[in-house]
């Protein structure tokens, strides 16, 4: 186990803001695939607002870290796609289409990440009581948006849930 310190440490920012940037390449190659198989159902605006958005608050990270003068580590970048494609491959009992899970597991690992992005931003603004470079008042409305983004994300999660069951015998 690691010694904890009180020093602070540089580059513990950076190796921050570079693992929720790989999160957040994830998050937006999710955010995409939703809306694209989501096309043209009810669904389909709601998530292609979120995409959008997502992707927006990934450049937004970009920025921030360019004014913190915080270098981007492309290999972590990397990795996070790496994985999010090979967590595609899990089969949920079909091999040639999707799943009525598919959905519901998509929308939950898209909130879990929107909330992790929450938390990202509520970092930063404590950050921003001793870093001027960092504007309080951008964060704030960032988890504001986070926020609902995460709202709006379980509400389309129920609404997949009930479709994914509505049709399911009651058998376990």
């Amino acid at each position: 186990m690691g010694h904890v310190t009180n020093e602070s440490d540089p580059r513990l920012l950076g190796t921050y803001l570079n693992d929720h940037l790989a999160g957040a390449g994830t998050g937006v190659d999710l955010a995409h695939r939703l809306a694209r198989v989501h096309h043209g159902t009810p669904a389909g605006p709601a998530l292609a607002r979120t995409a959008a958005a997502v992707e927006q608050d990934r450049a937004t990270l970009l920025q921030i870290m360019g004014m913190l003068g915080v270098p981007r580590r492309g290999y972590k970048e990397l990795a996070g796609r790496v994985a999010e494609k090979v967590g595609r491959l899990k089969l949920n009992n079909r091999l040639l289409r999707r799943s009525p899970m598919s959905s519901v597991i998509e929308l939950e690992t898209l909130w879990l990440g929107v909330n992790g992005k929450s938390r990202l931003w509520r970092t930063l603004r404590a950050v921003a009581n001793r870093d001027a470079r960092l504007s309080p008042e951008l964060l704030d409305h960032l988890l504001d948006r986070a926020r609902e983004q995460a709202d709006e994300l379980e509400d389309l999660r129920g609404h997949a849930v009930n479709e994914a069951f509505a049709a399911q015998p009651h058998r376990v």
